[in-house]
């Protein structure tokens, strides 16, 4: 049996559906006869849903936003089902009703806590292909939950495991984990193999790699996951994510917040209720006072953090640099795109000294 993850990279309009649906065809006429995929929203379907959420009310529920946000997979699923179904390939598609991964009730970022695999099983009984729309369950009393931003990867995970796979592919629109976000640095160089701790904090820093709760939870059931990129020319396999390997990198964090309080107590308070729910916040000293900078599962922690008895004093978006280097790590906030950029780059560049040379053939 394969598993397969497609991102929303993937799926920029009508043909990214098809080329999808080929390639599954391609893997089916290669003797793959069993075919599970786990779909992403297209990109820019979530946060769009939320925004048409919030006009309607800005205090909408979070279980309300969850069910919301959840119909963008769906639509996903729905449309790449049509695809492979127009190919001739026996096809269904389930959503989180029907997946049969359970959670507990935290709507924004839910946690899985059981996995039922007949549901999964006995679609495949009945068809070749079934599309699985991904970051979405239901909890304990049947209602929808929505796993988090960039969970899809955790569903793809989740299934792998619940159906005694142990590997899945992970395509997004790079072959895989670079040194560094190679649409912001040129020289960030590929990293063949990379361990589940490695790439877990380079994603609980801000990089968009690999959702850390998927890498997490791989490590835990002994998934190898390989990234991919599904290209004009073909399939290109990058890194495999497994028990070992390192690498130096820097990250950038561009949707990262810094909330500020109006004590020491008050953020020493938070950053425990931030650490209870798996979220890493580093302390900060800002004019509004001391704060917690919060470089992934924002929206989740400023949820939590609203829905204590003390309201934070501010929240402000910015961007972080961080350098990994084994355990140490450097953290540079910068309200300013470019140059954090540049900073980024720099660091790196200093992190790995003649790759630009190497790169471009003058070393």
């Amino acid at each position: 049996m394969t598993i397969l993850k497609f991102g929303g990279s993937n799926f920029l309009g009508p043909e990214g559906y098809h080329r999808v649906a080929r390639h599954i065809a391609q893997r089916r006429a290669a003797g793959e006869n069993k075919i599970v995929v786990v779909v992403s929203a297209m990109k820019g379907e979530t946060d769009s849903l939320k925004a048409q959420m919030l006009e309607v009310n800005k205090e909408a529920s979070p279980s309300n936003l969850d069910a919301a946000m959840a119909t963008g997979e769906m639509i996903s699923a729905c449309r790449l089902e049509a695809a492979v179904s127009r190919l001739g390939i026996s096809v269904t598609s389930l959503n989180g009703y029907g997946l049969g991964i359970r959670t507990n009730s935290d709507f924004g970022r839910a946690t899985v806590e059981s996995v039922d695999p007949r549901r999964i099983r006995s679609a495949l009984q009945e068809q070749d292909v079934v599309i699985a729309a991904g970051a979405q369950a239901i909890n304990q009393s049947g209602r929808l939950t929505f796993l988090g931003r960039n969970a899809s990867d955790l569903t793809a995970v989740v299934i792998a495991s619940m159906l005694e796979e142990h590997a899945c592919e992970i395509y997004s629109d790079v072959p895989g984990v670079y040194t560094g976000d190679p649409n912001l640095i040129a020289e960030a160089q590929l990293i063949p193999e990379i361990a589940y701790e490695a790439i877990a904090a380079m994603s609980r820093y801000g990089a968009k790699v690999l959702h850390h709760g998927a890498v997490e939870y791989a490590e835990k059931h002994g998934v190898t996951i390989f990234c991919k990129s599904l290209t004009n020319d073909g399939v290109v396999t990058g890194t495999t994510v497994t028990g070992h390997g390192n690498a130096r990198s820097v990250t950038v964090a561009r949707d990262a917040v810094v909330i500020s309080f109006a004590s020491v107590a008050e953020r020493d308070n938070r950053r425990a209720l931030l650490d209870q729910n798996g979220i890493t916040a580093i302390d900060v000293e800002q004019n509004e006072g001391p704060g917690l900078c919060v470089m992934s599962d924002t929206d989740f922690a400023k949820q939590l953090v609203a829905g204590t008895c003390t309201p934070p004093v501010s929240v402000q978006s910015t961007m972080v640099v961080t350098v990994l280097d084994a355990s140490v790590r450097r953290i540079h906030l910068n309200g300013d795109y470019e140059r954090a950029v540049s900073l980024a780059r720099q660091l790196h560049e200093q992190m790995y000294p003649g790759a630009v040379a190497e790169r471009f053939g003058r070393g």
